[in-house]
């Protein structure tokens, strides 16, 4: 049984209850169509112990990533009712997330088409699996680390992230955290000095299908405050801009 929209959000909103985890495993997206295929690519991808959401359509496709706000995609070019590129075309309206695309055919008019759209990769199938897991690697390692840190680590005050281990610090004291409390962490972490807006929070966390959730980013800032602030109340890193949004202060 396929869950809702509505049953998708509360689950992802429920994240925190799965406990404190030391690693904040990158989530997948895989939309493939052939079950045979997809059985195939979500084996490889729970060896590298990802976490996955799958889809058989291009619109169930964009309806999860809208959600769950993936870290990487994976997309059928030939994946039903809408194709990859159209797929590709509507994910980069709002997400920078890698997206690697599997091609049937090693066709170069398409294959430029899609990495004109936005693709970051087009491979050809059946793939070289070997191959395959070494660029998602690749592309994990620079999502994670972000596009405009070189260095694999980021300090402010205090803070610290090492986007390479996914592990998060105060002083010398590791704080473990769940997969959305270490995705808005590290937003934080990137965008240290600025006053971010409710709605950019959402989109860039949770997705666009969250954006007017405002609660979402009050429970999980206060969980932030919780785990890295020597007094909550009277928050020395993470601030708040009455009716703008959250800012991480930077020292």
């Amino acid at each position: 049984m396929v869950a809702s929209p509505t049953q998708e959000l509360s689950a992802r909103f429920n994240e925190s209850a799965w406990g404190a985890i030391p690693n904040a495993a990158p989530l997948v997206l895989l939309a493939q169509d052939e079950l045979a295929s997809r059985t195939h690519l979500r084996a490889a991808l729970n060896d590298e112990r990802l976490r996955i959401v799958e889809a058989d359509t291009g619109s169930r496709a964009l309806s999860l990533a809208a959600v769950h706000n993936p870290d990487v995609v994976v997309l059928d070019s030939t994946i039903a009712d809408l194709n990859g590129i159209q797929v590709t075309r509507k994910l980069r309206e709002w997400t920078p997330a890698p997206i690697l695309i599997l091609a049937a055919r090693n066709d170069e008019h398409e294959k430029i088409a899609a990495l004109d759209a936005g693709a970051n990769e087009y491979l050809p199938i059946p793939l070289a699996m070997g191959e395959f897991m070494a660029r998602m690697r690749v592309w994990l390692r620079q999502t994670q680390r972000g596009t405009n840190h070189l260095s694999a680590t980021l300090e402010v005050g205090q803070l610290r992230v090492d986007f390479g281990k996914l592990q998060a610090w105060i002083g010398d004291r590791e704080v473990r955290l769940t997969p959305v409390q270490y995705k808005l962490f590290s937003m934080m972490m990137r965008n240290a000095g600025k006053i971010l807006s409710h709605e950019e929070i959402l989109t860039k966390v949770w997705g666009p299908a969250c954006k007017r959730e405002i609660q979402y980013v009050r429970i999980y800032m206060r969980q932030l405050r919780e785990k890295f602030e020597d007094d909550p109340a009277r928050p020395r890193y993470f601030i708040k801009q009455p009716g703008v949004g959250y800012g991480l202060l930077a020292e």
